[in-house]
């Protein structure tokens, strides 16, 4: 942050997100030129490869100037807009710059109307952050159905959990519902619809199966006969369009991944039943169980709690584990909990909901996303028993849950006797990266992580 030699212009500038990140594009501007903007509140949100978040005001004043549109994607350290710390209006025109007063107001309404019509922009997850929208773009506004205007998070959050909007009570000034009213009705058991499932809820959890159909008798001859399928319209044919910011950026990370890393996949059979009974009676998810027995195993085999950059390889002493968010349709993101090692079962399990809650809520801060030594992903929740996981960069492997399926199997017991019992079974399928590791070692890491899973102490 530098001042113009009249002491009273302050540049706003691309932050720096994290040691690997060197470069970050603007998704919206929060404010326009001419608007008034106090110190640490939010100017504009942007979105780097690692995270999406807002840039905060340095200082108190009006917006003089936006030098970078929307969409444009520029270094860290560019100066994105000067602020007028001074008593003038400070307006100048340039790219991407909004009208002053009441266009400016107009341009911001159309902007949310738009975003709520669509319930997302494009599919970015920087819809997360869209809670900065200040008071002056929503109070007192309505559209021509006499709607109030919501931010585009609170119009996410309520399209996820089935809240009706018109029924939660607003704290905003004027009355408008904000993203912590929402919240709060959903705290209160008030939405209307179950929490979508998400990588970081347990994959040992069977969904709720919908009620069958009465089934007709086999042979029955139809009272009527069925109706002709309607024909295929061209516009059924799909619709065109250009992937979301988010997919684009997982979709480059995920491409980089398999053409650096030398992916190798290894895949192991745990049985999940201690786990399970004793995830039941504390209340707890069974990732917090992996987790734990996880971080243990990481201390037993460091090798896999590791790095690989070019070819500086470095094993490290902390377990910084990633735990991989499913965001719906949007995508996903890996909040980080640092020094996991450190923490018990439950201290995870504590952790892991945190961090899911804040990554969903766009409020995760960048240096969570950052500094991963291990990352762990568990789609099973949606029912799938198998996957080949993308290695998470510059990681050397990344670990797989998946669904656990009640089955018969062959047990042996003490005296050497084999018998037919039903247990809780799931694959743990390991992807790692032959350039640093061999398949040896992570055969013996899958063994040593089956064998605490299923002795853990009661």
């Amino acid at each position: 942050m530098s001042s113009s030699p009249i002491d009273t212009l302050v540049d706003v500038t691309m932050p720096q997100m994290g040691v690997s990140v060197a470069e970050g594009t603007i998704v919206e501007w929060k404010k326009g030129v001419g608007e008034r903007v106090e110190r640490d509140e939010v100017i504009c949100a942007i979105s780097t490869d690692k995270i999406d978040t807002d840039v905060e005001s340095p200082a108190s004043g009006t917006v003089a100037e936006i030098l970078v549109e929307a969409g444009t994607t520029v270094d860290v350290g560019t100066v994105l807009a000067r602020l007028d710390t001074g008593e003038g209006t400070g307006a100048s025109s340039g790219p991407g710059q909004k009208g002053s007063g009441d266009e400016s107001l107009t341009e911001a309404g159309a902007a949310l109307d738009a975003a709520g019509a669509a319930g997302s922009l494009q599919g970015d997850t920087t819809l997360s952050h869209a809670d900065s929208v200040t008071d002056t773009q929503v109070d007192g506004r309505r559209n021509g159905q006499g709607r109030s205007r919501y931010s585009p998070v609170v119009l996410r959050i309520a399209a996820e959990h089935g809240v009706d909007l018109s029924k939660v009570p607003g704290t905003g000034r004027d009355g408008r519902v904000r993203k912590q009213d929402v919240l709060a009705f959903i705290e209160q058991g008030a939405g209307g619809a179950e929490e979508p499932p998400m990588h970081i809820e347990s994959p040992y959890r069977p969904d709720q199966a919908p009620a069958a159909a009465p089934r007709k008798p086999r042979f029955a001859r139809s009272e009527e006969p069925a109706p002709a399928p309607a024909p295929i319209q061209a516009a059924d044919a799909g619709t065109a369009g250009s992937l979301s910011r988010m997919r684009q950026v997982i979709g480059r990370r995920m491409v980089e991944s398999l053409q650096t890393a030398a992916t190798c996949t290894t895949v192991i059979e745990v049985d999940m039943t201690r786990v399970e009974r004793l995830r039941t009676a504390q209340s707890l998810t069974a990732l917090a169980y992996v987790a734990r027995a996880t971080v243990e195993t990481l201390r037993e085999f460091p090798m896999l709690n590791a790095t690989l950059e070019g070819d500086a390889y470095t094993q490290h002493q902390a377990v910084n584990l990633g735990i991989a968010v499913a965001l719906g349709d949007e995508g996903l993101m890996v909040p980080v909990i640092h020094d996991a090692q450190d923490l018990s079962v439950e201290g995870l399990a504590r952790r892991i909901r945190e961090v899911a809650e804040r990554t969903r809520a766009g409020e995760l801060r960048p240096d969570e996303a950052a500094g991963g030594t291990f990352t762990i992903t568990n789609p099973g929740s949606a029912g799938s028993i198998i996957a080949t996981p993308v290695i998470n960069l510059p990681q050397v492997a990344i670990l797989d849950t998946e669904a656990v399926v009640k089955r018969p199997v062959v047990v042996t017991d003490e005296d050497g006797n084999d018998s037919i019992a039903i247990r809780s079974m799931a694959y743990f399928c390991m992807s790692w990266d032959h350039r640093a590791l061999d398949g040896l070692t992570a055969a013996r890491f899958l063994k040593a992580l089956r064998t605490r899973l299923e002795s853990w102490p009661a």
